[in-house]
């Protein structure tokens, strides 16, 4: 799109200083207030592109609207991103570097130890000749997800400055707390006002995403016998003991993280606290169908039964919590929200690629709100980690996608 003066990547570049991680471990929402803080930078920031209503509510939520100017009846589309950067490693004094016509092999990151691997990179082959943003290996980069935030800023300011363009209602959000699974959590889907919407939340140029994992966790605590360890002698059952086993029991060569790929799911132990007496294991349960999410849950139930079977007096207990569902189950009731969306990466000059996503987004949850909301690329890589890097041709790419994406639904209204 020759007539756009792209304004995503300075406004990346301003969203990565700001430290949003967010906190898994909190009970507020949003689980920390500095997300706020770029909240509220990105309310003026709106409101100086020229939507008028830009506005932060008490969770943290960022929404404002443009409202349509075609004579058709046009569905109205959010638009919509998170702020908040991943718990994993620290988004605190993010300091990007710019990589101009990368050539090949590896990406030094600053002086620091890390070093972005060509070989264990394969997609970098796809970006010879690109402008490549990283950090300087302290930290993540944050292009998960204010990559997302820039490039739908960035056309919805292409419409603003283009009133001639025919466009339906948009609506935009940024949410906080994306990254610990609490992003919809208080998301108003009534009074956000969209008919439909796409997160711009995904990863490699081109992709469009219908469908998550199916996840559910799995809290198991492990009630042994403690007994002063001097005494213990076929007394004591150290729970923790116990409960590595059934950690130990689970298969080496799949449903593991690990050692898994494509539409294979698995049991994933990732946190674990305790003493002789009790011990709580964490588990992450992961599918694309709910029947398979049911059978990997009957199944770490029977390892542990089994494994229980040798300590009669120790007992465990098994609870499941629900996290979300397989998007494409709701996103079927209605194909328009992904056939438009691959005609808009088709019309951008991009071969689309319809992809299942190996963890969840906010539109798997909205998705089951009422709120159809598949997951669009923004052009980054390594999300959570220091390796993480987005190209400047990439993030262009993601805002020629939105635009048409927002034209095609017009176009198709008439």
């Amino acid at each position: 799109m020759s007539d756009i003066t792209y304004t995503c990547v300075d406004r990346f570049l301003k969203y990565v200083k700001y430290d949003t991680q967010s906190d898994p471990e909190s009970e507020s929402f949003p689980s920390s207030a500095k997300q706020k803080i770029l909240g509220q930078a990105l309310v003026q920031e709106l409101l100086d592109i020229g939507l008028e209503d830009a506005a932060i509510d008490d969770w943290g939520y960022v929404t404002a609207s443009l409202p349509g100017n075609s004579e058709a009846d046009v569905p109205a589309i959010g638009l919509i991103s998170h702020m908040d950067t991943s718990p994993d490693v620290s988004g605190k004094d993010v300091q990007p570097l710019i990589h101009k016509n990368y050539k090949g092999g590896d990406i030094k990151l600053g002086d620091s130890e890390f070093v972005i691997v060509e070989a264990e990179n394969p997609n970098l082959q796809k970006q010879i000749g690109h402008d490549i943003i990283t950090a300087d290996g302290t930290t993540l980069l944050g292009a998960d997800d204010k990559a997302g935030i820039a490039e739908i800023f960035d056309a919805v300011n292409y419409f603003v400055t283009h009133p001639e363009i025919k466009r339906g209602p948009i609506k935009v959000a940024v949410t906080p707390d994306e990254e610990i699974g609490k992003g919809a959590d208080k998301f108003d889907v009534e009074k956000f006002g969209a008919d439909f919407a796409y997160t711009i939340d995904g990863e490699s140029v081109g992709e469009v995403e219908d469908e998550t994992f199916c996840a559910d966790s799995v809290i198991l605590t492990v009630n042994g016998v403690n007994v002063h360890p001097g005494y213990a002698k076929n007394r004591m059952i150290n729970s923790i003991k116990v409960a590595s086993q059934i950690i130990n029991s689970l298969p080496k060569h799949s449903l593991s993280p690990e050692t898994t790929e494509k539409r294979e799911g698995y049991i994933h132990p990732h946190g674990m606290s305790g003493n002789e007496e009790k011990t709580v294991v964490k588990f992450l349960i992961r599918a694309f169908t709910v029947d398979g999410l049911k059978k990997k849950e009957n199944l770490l139930k029977e390892f542990c039964d089994d494994v229980l079977s040798h300590y009669p007096k120790a007992s465990y207990d098994f609870e499941v919590i629900e996290y979300y569902r397989n998007m494409k189950y709701k996103l079927d009731d209605d194909p328009r929200v992904i056939d438009y969306a691959l005609e808009a990466v088709k019309r951008s000059g991009i071969e689309p690629l319809l992809h299942a996503i190996r963890g969840g987004t906010d539109g798997a949850r909205l998705s089951y709100m009422g709120l159809l909301t598949p997951n669009v690329f923004a052009g980054g890589h390594n999300f959570h980690s220091r390796q993480e890097y987005i190209s400047i041709q990439d993030m262009k790419k993601a805002v020629d996608v939105i635009i048409n994406l927002v034209k095609v639904w017009e176009e198709k209204s008439h």
